[in-house]
């Protein structure tokens, strides 16, 4: 059996945990992986009732044992920079020119950072270009603190364009030729510029999000629901001035269009950068990965645009799939797990980029722990030692068991310290278990707002949530204040209307994935009320999952 390691990808809307096993140098073969939503964005404060509920739903769903880990963060929690420094002196000398460039470069004191370097190769002027990537301490703390209190051990905190890339040159070679890796995710879309030794990376604030913002807006509808559309019917137009019979399709089509030419601008301007500011070379491939690379024909508009060929990034074509790993569900999920690999690459020692943010308070822990084998390993020698010299100083048996008695005290104390290592074992796991539980109360806590928000988007005017009992909300709404959204969903159609209670429903089964059970939603017979009986009221209800 080859060595297994377990990789941890965080993005911006969800975690991917992923086991890969090693076989002979560096193969590797995904061997189990799981994903979970995150209830709301990561920050320096709350990665215990964030991320500590969705890893550990993937940990119970996906039978993963806790246990040492590598994890990438996402770019935007990091600050790249690129800097030619001169190798002018010894390597202290060099190391204290890289400190005070970060000093002088990232925007918050050093001791509230965690930072490291790589040399990138040497500039035409003779200079060391070096890679350096920081990022806040308390952050990065924050998610290795919540992975210790469920049982993992951080090995590796990785940089997911980074980690992208490493996966990039693992699969696909290098062949010293410039490329570009493009990662677009829910907020950001992380971008490398990679050309041999050289490495340009910037995060571009353009995402997922931004299209299902712009659909909603453009549709009237709410971010579940444009999320919903984006999915079932969105893609990329090609620029006709009508190219869908389906008049809804068309416009998200043409929405999605608007936001990548602005990523495209953005792109157009970093290469732009790379070439004129850096010395590099003009691209001339490029890899797309992330949840917004499936969307159909994205690939066409940048291969158009840019006028490079492009790729849509399969880390398992080199990859190994194991046989309990459901290959249907990958097909859909590759774009979600190539950070995944890029860590596992990493951890294989067969990255080209080598970034560690682990940090300094683990480090240290990490050599404390060392030192008590190193403890042992001298009582043993020690003990060794003894038996040695007795044997050859005394032929005396008495001399040898009075001797043996000391060691065999020695085997004690040391018996005794391994009683109070296991003990403070137990009292870890025990620990552990508590802040599990107090991480589901908060995360309990957490969920009640995100599932209050999901349902009020999908109301319209003249709609109110009338009764929560525990999983069950009742819904009440006006008939005739619900007119327009009839009006406007049949011009939408094209004439085939619906009732005000169908779009309720419509809406409501929309954020299923998330939330609501599709099969709960029940709507009740319009009711007439008032003294003619000439108003209408009807009821909707709804059960979570």
């Amino acid at each position: 059996m080859g060595k297994k390691f377990l990789t941890l990808d965080i993005g911006a809307s969800r975690v991917a945990l992923a086991e890969y096993e090693q076989s002979g140098k560096s193969e590797l073969t995904l061997v189990k992986y799981g994903t979970a939503q995150l209830a709301a964005p990561l920050d320096a404060g709350n990665a215990d009732t964030i991320l500590s509920p969705a890893l550990g739903e993937v940990v119970r769903e996906q039978g993963i044992k806790p246990g040492d880990v590598a994890v990438s963060v996402s770019g935007q929690m990091v600050f790249p920079r690129f800097a030619a420094i001169p190798m002018a002196g010894d390597q202290d000398k060099f190391e204290q020119l890289i400190r005070y460039e970060v000093e002088q470069n990232i925007p918050f004191p050093i001791d509230e950072m965690v930072c490291d370097r790589q040399i990138l190769g040497d500039t035409p002027d003779g200079d060391k270009s070096v890679m350096i990537v920081a990022a806040k301490l308390d952050q990065i703390e924050g998610i290795t603190g919540a992975l210790t209190g469920l049982g993992f051990n951080p090995v590796l905190v990785d940089v997911a364009p980074i980690a992208v890339t490493n996966a990039v040159r693992y699969a696909a070679g290098d062949d010293g030729s410039c490329s570009i890796i493009l990662d677009i995710g829910a907020k950001t879309t992380s971008l490398v510029i990679a050309e041999g030794e050289r490495l340009y990376n910037r995060t571009i604030p353009i995402g997922g999000n931004n299209l299902n913002r712009d659909i909603g807006q453009a549709l009237g509808v709410g971010p579940a629901e444009a999320e919903r559309m984006k999915l079932e019917k969105g893609y990329v137009s090609q620029g006709g001035v009508v190219e869908d019979e389906d008049a809804e399709a068309d416009r998200i089509s043409k929405v999605c269009r608007a936001v990548l030419t602005r990523l495209h601008a953005e792109i157009s301007r970093s290469v732009n950068f790379y070439r004129s500011q850096q010395g590099g070379g003009t691209p001339t491939k490029l890899y797309l990965t992330g949840g917004t690379a499936l969307l159909p024909q994205i690939d066409t508009f940048f291969a158009e645009n840019l006028g490079i060929e492009v790729v849509l990034f399969n880390p398992f074509d080199r990859i190994g799939v194991g046989a309990a790993v459901d290959a249907e569900a990958l097909g859909s999920d590759t774009a979600k797990l190539a950070a995944t690999a890029g860590v596992a690459v990493h951890l294989a020692k067969a990255a080209q980029f080598d970034i560690n943010l682990i940090p300094p308070a683990i480090l240290e822990a990490r050599a404390e722990k060392a030192k008590i084998p190193v403890v042992a390993i001298g009582g043993a020698m020690v003990v060794g030692a003894l038996v040695c010299a007795l044997l050859g100083a005394y032929e005396g048996k008495g001399l040898i068991d009075a001797k043996l008695e000391e060691i065999n005290a020695q085997v004690g104390t040391y018996q005794s310290f391994e009683s109070k290592i296991k003990k403070g074992q137990q009292q870890v796991e025990e620990a552990r278990e508590e802040a599990l539980k107090i991480g589901r109360l908060l995360y309990d806590r957490e969920k009640t707002v995100v599932r209050l928000r999901l349902v009020t988007d999908t109301l319209a005017p003249g709609m109110w949530i009338d009764r929560w009992e525990g999983d069950k909300i009742t819904i009440r709404g006006w008939k005739d204040k619900l007119k327009a959204l009839v009006d406007a969903d049949a011009a939408e159609r094209e004439g085939k209307a619906r009732t005000a209670s169908e779009i309720v429903v419509a809406r409501l089964k929309a954020v299923s994935e998330l939330l609501i059970d599709p099969d709960s939603v029940r709507i009740s017979d319009m009711t007439a009320i008032g003294k003619n009986g000439n108003v209408e009221q009807f009821t909707v209800e709804v059960k979570f999952k």
